[in-house]
């Protein structure tokens, strides 16, 4: 029965779950549903008033999804609000991943706490323009297990909904946990009075992800959440030659380190070589990948990313790989996408406007 609707098992002249005469009419007499709607609290979630009016100040609010976990979402999340604070936006990234929150690390925020002012929880800032707020920050050990059921989940999800300070954000981003489960529920009915400008989809290119983010797909439109597009991740092994190891299998089957005999023979006979960057399909995507879903499903397709070494290193130290020289293959990529998603959506407005 959320949001008032009539259940499907009801009385033929059901007044409504939220009705005053709920459960107390003469229609509501042998419904199974009597007792509930007798008993339930009738008007408008008080949580909800008190989201919308945080969620005024936010110009717009992306999520930021995927249908099963180890694809990559949390890193693209992190690396989309480098970049968006990199344009001088005023950027916020909650994390609603109750159980694997990865944000704090991913931003190299790990060992922050949260502290509280009259005006409500405080994010924790990496940049004066961005900031953070993950039940990462609550926890007194980082190897605790977070073992809670649905609505104490839900609980926390309006808590930091309604609680935190954000002040004027340009960009509100929430990294959900992977699938579609009450986290997602939640996210989407607490925020549904407020304008959701819609979801980033994330996966990868072989069909065992693919599957999992049609339901995801799926979701978003039965839950009326735009489907801003699905991004390709790991998309095939991208990275310098030079970082390359090279092994050498012997008689015994055993594999020989020879990287120092390959990388001499370059340098002497064919230096221009070193300068390349060595590709390879590590992920099975002969059945079209991301690109023939999003076609078939009618959604957009922001691009791929390469799987690259030098921006999981970013990632596992929580920093920008824009701000690092070094990530040849997935800064490119990533900096193509947001701008594509920029564009698309009318975000890139807010910079020509100088908002």
């Amino acid at each position: 029965m959320e949001n008032g609707d009539i259940p499907e098992d009801a009385n033929e002249h059901c007044p409504g779950p939220q009705a005053e005469s709920a459960g107390k009419s003469d229609a509501c007499e042998g419904c199974p549903n009597q007792q509930i709607c007798a008993t339930a609290p009738k008007g408008p979630d008080p949580d909800l008033v008190a989201i919308a009016e945080r969620m005024a100040n936010v110009k717009h609010k992306i999520l930021v999804l995927s249908g099963k976990g180890g694809v990559g979402k949390s890193t693209f999340s992190a690396q989309l609000a480098f970049a968006l604070a990199a344009k001088d936006f005023q950027v916020g990234l909650l994390d609603i991943d109750i159980c694997g929150p990865s944000i704090p690390k991913m931003l190299g925020l790990e060992g922050q706490e949260i502290h509280q002012s009259n005006l409500g929880w405080s994010p924790v800032y990496v940049e004066s323009n961005l900031g953070v707020m993950s039940i990462g920050f609550m926890l007194p050990n980082p190897d605790d297990a977070v073992i809670w059921r649905g609505p104490r989940k839900n609980g926390l999800i309006k808590q930091f909904l309604k609680d935190v300070y954000w002040g004027e954000l340009d960009f509100l981003i929430v990294d959900a946990p992977p699938g579609t489960s009450d986290e997602h529920i939640s996210i989407v009915q607490c925020l549904d009075a407020t304008t959701v400008d819609g979801a980033i989809i994330v996966t990868t290119p072989q069909q065992v992800s693919l599957i999992d983010v049609r339901k995801e797909v799926s979701f978003c439109k039965k839950v009326g959440v735009k489907v801003l597009g699905i991004v390709e991740n790991m998309s095939g092994l991208s990275q310098s030659i030079t970082d390359l190891k090279f092994m050498k299998l012997t008689d015994s089957g055993e594999q020989k380190d020879v990287t120092e005999w390959v990388m001499e023979i370059m340098r002497e006979k064919s230096p221009e070589l070193l300068n390349l960057i060595a590709c390879s399909e590590v992920f099975d995507s002969s059945g079209g990948g991301a690109v023939k879903m999003c076609s078939e499903m009618g959604v957009p397709f922001l691009g791929k990313v390469p799987l690259d070494p030098l921006l999981c290193k970013a990632a596992e130290e929580g920093r920008s790989c824009f701000a690092d020289t070094r990530c040849v293959s997935s800064a490119p990529a990533l900096k193509k996408i947001i701008e594509k998603l920029m564009e698309t959506n009318g975000f890139s407005m807010l910079v020509s406007n100088g908002v």
